[in-house]
């Protein structure tokens, strides 16, 4: 009987902890504020929990994963990013990345990167073995040499730690998707504890198909929404392999592609998936102790498609 009280009162407590960590996402990251006016941003983690920082940077990409003393960027948003999200990372008390994630070349993703590149010390800096020939690719090209830096293509099926958390690889899975950059994206899951997380950058149809018959693991507590929630992307098949409770739609209010696209938000509200959207919630972050995940937001209750700016 003793042993039951004790490990009573040890859920108990824990769930006392993971409501105060709620509250105090919820203060320090309000999530109607712009992200530049979020400047309360130091970590709310005592190092055992994972943190997961979907940030509003408009359209575009860019998260923020970090344990402990441990993070991972992936992606930077656009060009006009790069010094927004170094500042965000600062206000973090970040000044080290384990690995940065160029998802894919296409400038929604890679812009901001070589500001980051420049300004933190990076152990590693992963890019698709797939290459634009544009300024902005050359930018962080150009950032990467600076810094002497080597860039690593990771392939489906590799391992990496991230402190207490494991990331895999699920993306690409083949070597060429012919002249469609978005097949080439980087994508990867983290398992923290009992929780974990998708990101498969803007990786559309074809790859979701060959990821589905890798065979491997993509179950997910959350997912990051393939490019941004397009129609292109977040396939019924795919979803139902993800199963995921919680999506993540990181786009820009009134963009000019209509993301996220009414076709997945039906397919999501139909499957009972609830939702975050950066385009009128602002940051969300999410909190990981390896059994519960708690938002600094309540899941949104806006299921209109995104209306493209004129219209």
């Amino acid at each position: 009987m003793a042993r039951g009280r004790r490990g009573k009162g040890k859920n108990q407590a824990k769930r006392f902890l993971l409501a105060v960590i709620a509250l105090v996402l919820a203060a320090v990251y309000p999530v109607q504020e712009q992200l530049t006016k979020e400047t309360g941003g130091t970590a709310v983690s005592d190092g055992s929990t994972l943190e997961v920082h979907y940030l509003d940077i408009g359209q575009g990409d860019c998260t923020l994963i970090r344990q402990g003393d441990h993070a991972m960027l992936i992606d930077a948003g656009n060009n006009s990013k790069g010094t927004t999200v170094q500042a965000y990372l600062e206000n973090q008390g970040i000044d080290h990345l384990d690995y940065v994630i160029g998802t894919h070349p296409d400038a929604d993703h890679i812009g901001g990167l070589d500001v980051i590149i420049y300004k933190f010390d990076c152990d590693e800096v992963w890019m698709p073995d797939y290459s634009k020939d544009t300024r902005t690719y050359d930018d962080v090209i150009q950032a990467v040499k600076a810094k002497d830096y080597q860039i690593t293509h990771p392939k489906a099926g590799d391992e990496y730690a991230l402190g207490e958390a494991r990331v895999t690889v699920v993306c690409p899975v083949k070597d060429s998707y012919g002249s469609n950059a978005n097949d080439y994206s980087i994508g990867v899951r983290v398992q923290f504890g009992e929780n974990s997380f998708l990101f498969t950058g803007d990786a559309e149809e074809h790859s979701e198909e060959d990821m589905t018959a890798s065979g491997e693991n993509l179950n997910a507590d959350v997912y990051k929404a393939a490019h941004h929630g397009s129609r292109t992307a977040n396939t019924e098949d795919f979803l139902k392999a993800v199963d995921p409770q919680y999506v993540v739609f990181s786009c820009g209010e009134g963009n000019t592609y209509g993301h996220p696209h009414a076709e997945v938000l039906n397919r999501l509200r139909e499957m009972g998936i609830q939702i975050f959207r950066t385009d009128d919630q602002g940051t969300i972050v999410a909190v990981s102790d390896g059994q519960t995940i708690v938002f600094n937001a309540s899941p949104s209750d806006n299921w209109t498609p995104g209306e493209p700016k004129g219209k």
